[in-house]
């Protein structure tokens, strides 16, 4: 079986109409990270580009690698170590609470639950739930009482978790449904396992978003697709489904939560006009916006080598902090490496701790050492919360300063 295969026709219409946005480079999968101090050896590399479908509009990569690649059983992401992803879990549980109605008995399945942190705010309220997870995350899950059927999601998995639990009251997908391959073969899946009243939720990093604030640096492998409300309303039609309810929401830097029935199930709430209008007037929708954002990431990628070699003399030691998926691309589409950045700082408990970021020799280690050696300047990695992961490091004794790379590279007050 081939490692990755080439995206020649749109993942939602089947066009062949794909022009270029962005082309990032060969680049190592965002979770391939060896153990500090293993020898270096050969790692896979895949070109990375963005490409929008002029027919149905939507932004998508060009190369679909194997889940298999990068959704190994070791798999090191838990989404229960970002306050931000529990604080919305909560508020999602709540808000389903409000507009679908959930009763005891029903049942909610999250595809990709990773740890279970989604589904435990279900699980504490006293509703029966079931994750659909292929990594050692699903043990975690486990192990918190959150019970998991460990395998990547589709049509067939789709069908033996039906078989044996029934239908789902809600379906969930957060920050997975642009992840997995053979999105109509997903979305058939998703919509088996849901009831006649049933609602599916997804939670995707939303493109209007990403290419305001230039969020390149959340372009890599995993993320197959990046769905604007308007072409993830083309694919949900395609089967049956419609949107009735979106909200934005902050998670990874801009994402967009939907909320989808079948057609004519529940009255279209006036949200997803404003949303649709809100992509038509950005440039979202005529693909407009797009024409000016490679010249845009490339500006940003040069004023940061600038601040980079004004502040980089010998002596000046510069530390990263935080090691989410998006810091892989970053680094790698910038050539930052272990001259530049000595190390990358996580939080105590990480699976990351003491690897390597991917095709790099920067090593990920305990952000203890922040604290204890004070280098001169902190790259914030997670750029996107920069001012309060800069007050929150202050406080905790951190007296240097601190450098946020996007959308424009910056010293951040703190």
């Amino acid at each position: 079986m081939p490692h990755s295969t080439p995206v020649t026709a749109c993942q939602i219409c089947d066009s062949g109409n794909l022009a270029p946005v962005l082309f990032i480079g060969y680049v190592t999968p965002v979770n391939t990270m060896p153990p500090v101090g293993e020898v270096a050896e050969e790692q896979p590399a895949f070109p990375l580009e963005m490409i929008r479908c002029g027919g149905c509009g939507l932004v998508q990569i060009g190369l679909e690698v194997s889940p298999e690649v990068l959704f190994p059983h070791s798999y090191p992401y838990l989404s229960g170590t970002t306050r931000i992803l529990r604080d919305n879990f909560a508020d999602l549980y709540r808000e389903c609470q409000e507009i679908v109605g959930l009763a005891a008995d029903d049942l909610v399945i999250d595809v990709g639950s990773n740890d279970g942190t989604l589904l435990s705010n279900f699980h504490e309220g006293g509703h029966r739930v079931l994750g659909v997870e292929p990594s050692q995350a699903g043990d975690v899950a486990q192990s918190r009482g959150i019970d998991t059927w460990k395998g990547y999601f589709g049509k067939e998995t789709a069908a033996a978790v039906k078989a044996k639990h029934g239908s789902a009251k809600i379906v969930t997908a957060a920050n997975v449904f642009a992840h997995i391959g053979n999105v109509h073969g997903v979305v058939e899946g998703i919509v088996d396992l849901m009831g006649d009243d049933g609602v599916f939720v997804s939670e995707s990093h939303y493109l209007l978003d990403l290419v305001e604030t230039l969020q390149y640096d959340t372009v890599y492998h995993e993320h197959l697709r990046y769905y604007s409300l308007g072409s993830l309303s083309a694919l949900l039609e395609r089967h049956g489904l419609e949107a009735f309810h979106v909200k934005p929401i902050p998670t990874h830097g801009g994402s967009i939560r939907v909320y989808a029935c079948r057609k004519g199930a529940r009255p279209i709430q006036p949200s997803v006009a404003a949303q649709l209008a809100k992509e038509a007037e950005a440039g979202i929708t005529d693909g407009s916006a797009l024409t000016t954002f490679k010249e845009r990431v490339v500006q940003s990628k040069t004023k940061l080598y600038a601040l980079l070699d004004e502040i980089r003399q010998p002596g000046v030691r510069i530390f990263g902090i935080g090691a989410p998926s998006r810091a892989s691309t970053l680094i790698n589409y910038l050539g930052l490496d272990d001259g530049i950045m000595e190390a990358v700082m996580e939080v105590s408990g990480s699976h990351k701790l003491n690897k390597y970021i991917p095709g790099t020799r920067i090593p990920v280690l305990d952000e203890q050492k922040l604290y204890d050696e004070q280098p001169e300047y902190a790259l914030l990695l997670s750029w996107h919360i920069a001012d309060e992961l800069a007050a929150n490091l202050r406080k905790r004794g951190y007296k240097g300063k601190f450098i946020a790379p996007l959308p424009e590279p910056r010293i951040v007050e703190a």
